[in-house]
């Protein structure tokens, strides 16, 4: 049996935001309504004192590298659809054990 990690890591812009605090509000935000949504581990892994930049690290497991790639694409698009920051970059990796 092969056990496969994805991990996305997903950088947004927060233009409006002129505060950590403000921050905050967002990137709690997006981790509560994509982990609701989504049975996925999220955590914000980058950027922890820019106040106009947050990245997020994505994680799900599975053992099918197709299902786990459109997990993490759908839940990437989650969070843009939310219209909470702007999107500046995303990555996805799966990694075979």
């Amino acid at each position: 049996m092969s056990v496969t990690v994805g991990i996305a890591r997903v950088t947004f812009r927060l233009h409006d935001n002129h505060s950590l605090k403000g921050k905050r509000k967002v990137v709690k935000s997006l981790i509560e309504k994509s982990r609701h949504r989504f049975q996925v581990s999220i955590a914000e892994v980058d950027d922890l004192d820019v106040y106009q930049r947050a990245t997020l690290g994505v994680a799900v497991i599975g053992n099918n590298s197709r299902v786990l790639n459109s997990v993490l694409d759908r839940v990437i698009d989650y969070m843009e659809s939310l219209g909470l920051a702007d999107l500046e970059d995303s990555d996805i990796e799966l990694i075979s054990l």
